[in-house]
């Protein structure tokens, strides 16, 4: 482990421990065969190399080794499992909190992006097992050069990698036992970062192809769309794009 990261982990609230791999595939797969073997909540498995690391709907992540950080957080809440897709949310928060302490202004693209402006900095993934959850997290620091698909819609932290890792999951470490009790406090948070509020957007759920005018997060974190038929409460979407 290079002492940037291990002066982080050094920092890391009870129960979060690092482990360091030099190369992995997905840290998300890695990280759920360890959780299937009985690894303890807190784990945070790092890939200074990953090779195969999927956004939602397997997209590709891009990480370039030594410019980027990908990990993945194993928890295993005692909220009942219908609350478990708020993780996303207490994850979104924790990294958009971590990315303003650096300086800059963050926002939340409701289910899993974080912004800096209009660009892409970080992506989320979160995957259930049978009695844990994965929050995996890829996030741009240091990148010098993105691929030119990609380099109109992403940008990257200037900062230390320790510094942003332990900022990350101290803010993980408060925001994930608030999916239950406390998650008034934790959606607030959510969202005034908001991008996608009275923003006419995209969107592909369980129907399909969807557009509409986004009214906003509900209670239970689910996205307000407004369509002709009238609000709608989607709990979960993908390739979620502002029209307008």
């Amino acid at each position: 482990m290079n002492d940037d990261l291990s002066s982080a982990a050094a920092g890391f609230p009870e129960p979060f421990r690092l482990l360091v791999r030099e190369t992995a595939s997905s840290t998300n797969d890695e990280l759920r065969a360890l959780a299937e073997n009985g690894a303890g909540e807190g784990l945070v498995l790092l890939a200074n190399n990953q090779t195969s690391g999927r956004g939602r709907r397997g997209a590709a992540w891009f990480a370039p080794p030594g410019e980027s950080l990908a990990f993945s957080i194993l928890v295993r809440p005692r909220e009942p499992k219908a609350l478990w897709p708020r993780l996303a949310l207490a994850t979104g928060l924790a990294v958009a909190e971590a990315v303003e302490s650096f300086g800059q202004a963050a926002g939340v693209k409701w289910p899993n992006d974080i912004w800096i402006g209009h660009r892409k900095v970080a992506g989320i993934l979160v995957e259930a097992g049978a009695d844990y959850v994965i929050a995996g997290i890829g996030i741009n620091v240091n990148v010098k050069v993105f691929p030119e698909e990609i380099a109109s819609i992403a940008t990257s932290l200037q900062a230390s990698r320790g510094d942003v890792l332990a900022a990350i999951v101290r803010g993980f470490a408060r925001h994930n036992r608030n999916i239950g009790t406390g998650f008034d406090e934790l959606l607030d948070g959510v969202r005034q970062r908001c991008v996608l509020t009275g923003r006419h957007v995209s969107l592909i759920d369980c129907k399909g192809p969807r557009t509409g005018v986004v009214e906003g997060i509900a209670p239970g974190g689910e996205l307000l769309l407004r369509t002709d038929a009238g609000v709608e409460r989607l709990i979960q979407a993908d390739e979620v794009r502002i029209v307008r």
